[in-house]
Order: C-alpha cells, then structure tokens, then sequence
C-alpha cells in the first residue's frame, strides 16, 4: 500500500542569522520593504528606508539581539526548530485521532514530514516546500504561528504562498490555517502557562496581556487583528476566573509617528508603577515563540519603565514555545486540516 505523504510548514516571522549590524540590516530590508508591513508609497518609503531607517536603527537593534543570543543562535529559531522537532515525534508516535500507531508517522497510510519556514530571512517559505516536494510530498498544511490573524503577518504568508504556486504546473494541495485566536486548546494552554507560572512564583496584583500592536488604520480599514487579540484576552480572563480588577491587555511594538492601536504596553506600565501597584505579571499571547519583542523589549525595557515608575515586582511569563500542550495544539489545527 503506497503512502501518502503530507508535509508539515510551520511558518514565523523571521529573524537575523547573527546579532550584528550587518545581519539585522538584511533582514530588516525584506522585512520592512513588505507592503504588508508598511502600507506607504514604495517612492516615499524606499529611500526613508534605505537612507535613513536602516542605517540609524541596525547598530541599535544588533545590540538588542545581542542581549538575547543564545549559543545555538537566534531565540525564535531555536524554539521553532524544537517545535518542530517535538511536532514531528508527536505525528510519529500517533494518529490524528489519537489512537496508537502501527507504523510510525503513518495516518490511514499517510506519513507526516514536518519542518518550518520564515517570513522574512533564511529558510524562506520557498525553500521549505521545494525540500517537501523533492520527498514526493503531495499535500502540504502551513500553520502560519500567529494565533491572531492580521494582513501584516498571516496575510503575508498567503503572497508568498501566492507567489510560490505561480511556478508548478501541478500545483500541490497547499492547506493554511488562518487562525486560532479563540481554539480551545489555545486558550487552555496560554490558561495551564499562567496557573504553573503562579504556582511556582506566586500571582501578581495584575495580569496584562501584551499583544504586537499594529497601526490603528490598518484596523479602520478592516484589519480583524484588534477584535482577535481582545477576544482572546477576555477568554483568558474568563478560564483563569479573573476579574476586571485583575488583568488588562495592550499592545507593544508599536513603530514610526503612525497612531496604532491601544493602549500602548509601556504606557499602562508606566502609569500602574506611578499610581502604586505593587506587582504584575506580563504575557504575550500573540507570540508563540520567546524572541526579541518579549525577551528584550519586555523582559527588558518594559520591567524597567515599571520598576522605575514605582513598581515592586515584575514578572514574565513566558511563550507557550515548545510546551507538550502547544505541541498538541499544533497537531490539532494539522489534523483538522489533513
């Protein structure tokens, strides 16, 4: 009996190969050249970018990557290749519907071949589903890892993927989550991170849940991605029993003199250092992976402006990274899709 073979993309942001100048400036181009990043006229916003962004915000950002570095490399691709690689033992060890393997990896004779991309830098989407097809795969399912969707991330997932097919004749069946912002599993994991997170180090006076913040005229013009975060927040809040009083939510990250949406992640912590919380606890639902935006700007920046507006004790809880219940979410929205 012949096996079909269905391969597995998990798709991130991206990252800098290296924390230096030159490495965060390349990947900073492809990033911010996407029109589904920065929605400006390419004549105006080419030479902002290579003239002016780049060259002032490369050496600053290398410094943050520094920070962070781990000696196998960039944080988010470090975690990403274990998810995969915990992903993958996980569709070796059992079928979709849970139920013990003859043969490993095989689903009603299908086999599961897992691996990641990124959006923007090395192992590009392209190069991913060219190494699957090389294995004969012919049905590919691509789990973009933004639990919210929003044109400036997933959307750009699906250009690509766009793009990509423009080139096959015979074009393989290609399967994308669109997102997972309220999935139950989601939910109860992000609900399990933060229970474990107050049993070993106690509970803040408040949670708050930071979100990527995006322009706030990407939302006026359709954009579902601030109603997504806010409805996963308050489904957060609902599993963990919290009332108003105890948790909040904003948005971090936010880039350029655009408004974008509110309120911003430094401000509220700011504002509760000053007027005498004592306590808080931070998570980031919106990233599946710890990386620069949670380790640096958070863990770092963020605790700071609170400490020094008059906060006692700051805390984050970490990514679901590559946790046994995110892994299981993951195979979760695969099946559903295989």
């Amino acid at each position: 009996m012949s096996v079909e073979k269905t391969g597995v993309i998990l798709v991130n942001l991206g990252t800098p190969q290296a924390p230096t100048a030159f490495a965060v400036a390349r990947y900073l181009r492809q990033f911010l050249s996407d029109p589904r990043v920065v929605e400006v006229p390419r004549l105006l916003w080419w030479p902002l970018l290579n003239f002016l962004i780049i060259p002032l915000r490369s050496k600053k950002v290398s410094n943050k990557y520094r920070s962070i570095w781990l000696d196998e490399g960039s944080p988010l691709q470090v975690i990403t290749a274990r998810q995969v690689a915990d992903l993958q033992k996980a569709f070796d060890n059992e079928y979709c519907e849970e139920k013990p393997l003859g043969t490993a990896g095989v689903k009603n004779n299908r086999e599961y071949i897992c691996t990641y991309a990124m959006t923007y830098g090395d192992q590009s989407i392209a190069s991913s589903v060219k190494s699957l097809r090389a294995r004969n795969v012919n049905k590919i399912v691509i789990l973009p890892l933004f639990p919210q969707y929003s044109a400036s991330t997933t959307a750009a997932v699906y250009d690509q993927l766009a793009e990509l097919v423009k080139a096959y004749r015979d074009i393989p069946d290609f399967r994308v989550v669109h997102h997972y912002y309220d999935h139950a599993d989601y939910i109860a994991a992000l609900a399990n991170s933060v229970r474990e997170h107050w049993q070993k180090n106690g509970q803040a006076e408040c949670l708050l849940m930071s979100f990527h913040g995006i322009p706030k005229k990407y939302v006026d013009q359709g954009d579902p991605y601030y109603s997504q975060c806010l409805k996963t927040a308050r489904a957060l809040a609902q599993q963990l029993n919290l009332s108003s009083q105890e948790w909040a939510f904003s948005f971090q990250s936010r880039f350029g003199r655009l408004e974008w949406v509110k309120p911003y992640t430094d401000v509220v912590l700011q504002r509760w250092g000053a007027r005498g919380l004592q306590s808080v606890d931070v998570i980031c639902p919106a990233f599946s992976s710890d990386c620069l935006e949670t380790l640096e700007e958070i863990n770092q920046e963020n605790r700071q402006l609170f400490l020094e507006a008059g906060g006692k004790k700051f805390t984050m809880i970490p990514c679901l990274n590559d946790a046994p219940s995110h892994i299981q979410l993951f195979k979760k929205l695969i099946c559903d899709q295989s």
